[in-house]
């Protein structure tokens, strides 16, 4: 498994020709405003705040690039990590999310360096439209994805398993992988850095 070991931001982007050139490959990060994905980033790099987190949802309005060094053994590697625009906000007027899902739509289209999508979701609710729409997204790209179900700390650990098989059934991805996360307890981090390193290695 890799272990990272530097991270550093790089750039903001809204088009193709502003995202940063790189020899890297990416491994980007999805979901609804609001369901920890800056959270979860700044938990598996181990940062407290390199990916802005807010209680207002829809923080995140760029698409933002980050520079990670790692290393496997005493071997180093680089990889960048994407953080996309939470979609789906209901506050937010419709002319200004449906930009973000332009920007989404055209980084899968036109992101060569993108190795696989790790897309969140809220553990405590059913799949939701604009999830099932990204998946199909990606399914449709033949992108590799990976769910993580979020703030698994506010359930029950013994309602765990039945929620991820819950979210298995409604995303009908019987063979893809998802796994509980929480950002609170620091639980699931071994999950997300084992399914990047099968992407990039």
């Amino acid at each position: 498994m890799i272990r990272i070991v530097e991270s550093k931001f790089i750039k903001s982007a809204v088009n193709p020709d502003d995202y940063p050139a790189s020899a890297y490959f990416d491994i980007a990060f999805a979901g609804k405003s609001n369901v920890g994905k800056s959270s979860l980033i700044n938990t598996i790099l181990n940062r407290k705040a390199i990916a802005k987190t807010s209680s207002t949802p829809g923080k995140t309005r760029l698409i933002n690039f980050f520079e990670i060094r790692f290393k496997i053994a005493e071997k180093s590697g680089f990889v960048n990590f994407v953080d996309l625009p939470g979609y789906g906000y209901a506050k937010v007027n419709k002319t200004e999310r449906n930009l973000w899902k332009k920007m989404i739509q055209n980084y899968f289209e036109q992101r060569l360096h993108l190795k696989g999508v790790i897309v969140l979701v809220d553990i405590r609710h059913k799949a939701d439209s604009k999830d099932l729409i990204i998946i199909e997204m990606l399914k449709s790209r033949n992108l590799p994805f990976c769910i993580i179900a979020t703030k698994s700390d506010k359930i029950a650990k013994s309602k765990i398993s039945s929620a991820i098989n819950k979210l298995r059934t409604e995303f009908d991805i019987l063979n893809e992988n998802i796994h509980p996360f929480s950002s609170l307890k620091k639980t699931g981090i071994e999950n997300v850095l084992t399914w990047i390193d099968k992407q990039i290695l």
